[in-house]
């Protein structure tokens, strides 16, 4: 006859049925780290790159030029949203890319045909890939999963809307709708306070040193997994993430090597608490 499990047994039982060991919740990025933005940026200037060719007469070096300063544009792009709106803004960006390289009147007309085309096109090749709705469905059976993504709050439902993710999630964050964008530790407070949980019950998922890794450690969260696709380690790495992984759909194993970690080190701590008692009841008796 095999023995009845006791109460600190069942109990470790329930908990691991329940979801993992300390970890409550899961904060993910969206770009880049969910979806391929970057790759999807790609097929979008491919797409413009051929119609300023084939429609507006631009050979291929103007084209791929026009292209250039856009992304340049892109990446050091400031927008208030009080003062002008996303679509303005960056058909400004093609029409000033388009004058700078070509010469000539503006062409708000033809910088707008070019925005829509590329805008359209990415949000298009936005995919949530099968395995990483699966892995976000599995890893949600054992904890809250929420989304948290900077940017324009427009320009982010709309890549939340075409890559469909919505179900998957307890909460949806985006940063271009708070006071403040990661790495300010209220957005990562507000998402607690969402969620119903601690900074040191969280773990933020990101491929972003400078706003998810330093934004989770600024709020105190328990762990940072950076995503890092080449594993190639910048020279001064700083913030230090906790973990790296090359893939998010890594992070299921990932999680359970923390949950594994965690029970050996409660193990650990019972033992030195039992002995600890064993101890004490030594001393008494040599007391009496």
């Amino acid at each position: 006859m095999s023995a009845r499990p006791g109460r600190a047994q069942q109990q470790r039982g329930s908990e691991a049925a329940m979801g993992l060991q300390g970890v409550k919740a899961v904060f993910f990025d969206l770009d880049n780290t969910l979806v391929d933005t970057a790759a999807a940026g790609r097929r979008a200037i491919e797409e413009v790159i051929n119609v300023l060719q084939s429609k507006h007469q631009c050979d291929e070096g103007e084209a791929h030029m026009i292209c250039n300063k856009v992304q340049e544009k892109l990446l050091k792009e400031c927008h208030d949203p009080a003062k002008v709106c996303i679509t303005d803004l960056r058909i400004s960006h093609w029409e000033e890319a388009i004058q700078e390289t070509k010469g000539g009147e503006a062409n708000r007309n033809m910088a707008a045909e070019c925005y829509f085309l590329w805008k359209t096109t990415r949000l298009q090749h936005l995919t949530l890939t099968e395995e990483t709705r699966s892995m976000l469905t599995e890893l949600r059976k054992m904890v809250r999963l929420l989304l948290l993504t900077n940017g324009d709050k427009l320009t982010q439902r709309e890549k939340i809307e075409a890559c469909a993710c919505q179900p998957y999630f307890d909460a949806i964050v985006v940063g271009g709708e708070q006071k403040e964008e990661k790495p300010a530790p209220s957005i990562f407070h507000h998402c607690c306070d969402l969620l119903g949980v601690q900074p040191w019950d969280c773990v933020m998922v990101g491929d972003s040193l400078d706003t998810d890794i330093q934004g989770g450690l600024n709020a105190g969260l328990k762990a940072t997994v950076w995503i890092n696709k080449t594993m190639t380690m910048p020279v001064n790495t700083s913030p230090v993430p906790h973990y790296i992984i090359s893939s998010v759909l890594d992070l299921p194993a990932l999680l359970q090597n923390m949950d594994h970690k965690m029970n050996a080190n409660l193990e650990t701590d019972k033992m030195v608490s039992i002995n600890d008692v064993h101890d004490s009841a030594n001393i008494e008796s040599k007391k009496c």
